[in-house]
């Protein structure tokens, strides 16, 4: 009898050692890690009547009447630029900028506005950074109120997903608001 208790009670604490193992957790969902190296600037500059400075490691393209594609083939994001010559239409120019910015109220959470004044370049501006899931995570215009404007909008090749792009989108904020900052009439 004994033996059968000993063996019942070896049967059970193998058991209950064999059977106790820590429950297996499903991770959480998590995001690509990205960091980007320390921008380096050069100017450009061409026949256009402005000139700015742009990351080195961007590609610019060309376009007509002055409008060009900044790409940034590694985070597949593209700054788009738009000049458009100011003919006693400043206010046209402001509404239809500052349109294309709040056409995108519908998927962003939040739209900041940061007015840019630089007097003594004679350049004027608004930059806007649109939080959330929309197709552009920033936008800007600047113009000297008599002969120039130029708008400004970032692009991402994918889906919006703001927390997966953000450090991306970050990095190429930083450069759009390099480019509006240094940005001269001719």
């Amino acid at each position: 009898m004994l033996n059968k208790i000993l063996s019942i009670t070896a049967i059970l604490l193998a058991l209950t050692v064999i059977s106790c193992k820590n429950d297996v957790l499903p991770k959480p969902a998590s995001y690509l890690r990205l960091d980007y190296q320390e921008a380096k600037y050069v100017n450009f500059e061409n026949n256009c009547p402005f000139a700015f400075q742009m990351n080195e490691d961007a590609i610019i393209k060309g376009e007509k009447e002055c409008g060009f594609a900044i790409t940034y083939p590694k985070m597949k994001a593209t700054i788009y630029l738009t000049y458009k010559p100011v003919n006693g239409n400043i206010d046209k120019l402001l509404r239809d900028a500052q349109k294309l910015t709040y056409e995108h109220v519908i998927k962003a959470d939040d739209i900041l506005e940061q007015p840019y004044l630089n007097p003594q370049k004679k350049v004027y501006g608004m930059f806007y950074q649109v939080d959330g899931n929309a197709a552009t995570n920033s936008q800007f215009y600047v113009t000297d109120s008599t002969k120039h404007f130029l708008i400004g909008s970032m692009y991402f090749y994918a889906k919006p997903n703001f927390d997966s792009i953000m450090p991306a989108a970050s990095y190429v904020k930083n450069d759009m608001q390099r480019l509006m900052e240094t940005l001269k009439w001719k």
